[in-house]
């Protein structure tokens, strides 16, 4: 089997695994008798290294900054007891259920990442947009401003950030649920900013239940093997996330055209 056959660990085990190995670096080298200093960059070293095995660049950092952030604190709070730390973490796992860690993070969609969009997908009035792990509403007022008369949904598994974007965003229909398990039949144009691993089954999801002519919207990560009807994107702050535009049941009338300005 070659390298490029062994599959990515699912999130979040690679950043579980990256801390794991850095503290049993940490402690080993401290144990062989290794000052503090030297044993504290051994490990970040290791922890580092661990972290090229995460997906996109926001988990590689979160992978590789877990070790050095904890350790920081352990020794900067050293009579802090262990129980805090769990308390710590309780707002965490409240925000987002387990079951929903393989799923994307929380990043929010930029102001302007989805400039342009309306000049390559056309809706009509009260059309039905669907962005699926909503968070707290940016992506759902990205999607409002392009389009004002659409019907603006949201899904988002996490019930406070559910709760949150709903009175954020009042012009938007936001339910706390399971983009996975949630219907997209009849829904116009559905957009998600999630993680590369996440693209096959939504495409074989929007497949199956989005009507011909629909759309498939998704900000960084593109379907692997599937052509774009367009790909856009924004120098500046948002250089280096493309749009990636897809028309379900093939591209009528698509040059798969780059619209990057």
């Amino acid at each position: 089997m070659t390298l490029s056959l062994i599959r990515r660990p699912p999130w979040p085990l690679p950043a579980l695994l990256a801390w794991l190995l850095a503290w049993a670096v940490y402690f080993a080298a401290g144990a062989a008798g290794l000052a503090p200093g030297w044993s504290f960059a051994l490990a970040a070293a290791a922890g580092l290294s661990a972290a090229a095995s995460a997906s996109g660049a926001w988990r590689r950092l979160l992978a590789a900054g877990g070790f050095p952030l904890s350790a920081m604190a352990l020794l900067g709070l050293p009579a802090l007891p262990g129980w805090a730390w769990l308390a710590a973490a309780l707002p965490l796992l409240l925000a987002y259920p387990v079951k929903a860690w393989r799923d994307a993070p929380f990043f929010p969609t930029p102001e302007r990442a989805l400039a342009g969009l309306d000049g390559v997908v056309m809706l009509a009035a009260n059309a039905r947009v669907l962005d699926l792990g909503c968070g707290l509403g940016h992506g759902l007022q990205a999607l409002h401003r392009l389009w004002p008369t659409a019907l603006v949904e949201g899904i988002e598994s996490s019930r406070p950030l559910a709760w949150a974007a709903a009175r954020r965003c009042r012009f938007a229909r936001v339910k706390r649920g399971d983009m996975w398990a949630a219907s997209w039949t009849g829904v116009d144009l559905v957009y998600l900013f999630q993680r590369p691993e996440s693209m096959a089954r939504a495409w074989a999801k929007a497949g199956r239940e989005m009507a011909a002519g629909s759309w498939l919207v998704s900000l960084e990560f593109e379907v692997a093997g599937q052509r774009p009807a367009a790909r856009l994107g924004v120098a500046g702050e948002t250089a280096g996330r493309p749009v990636w535009v897809y028309r379900i049941g093939g591209n009528p009338g698509s040059t798969g055209r780059d619209t990057r300005r």
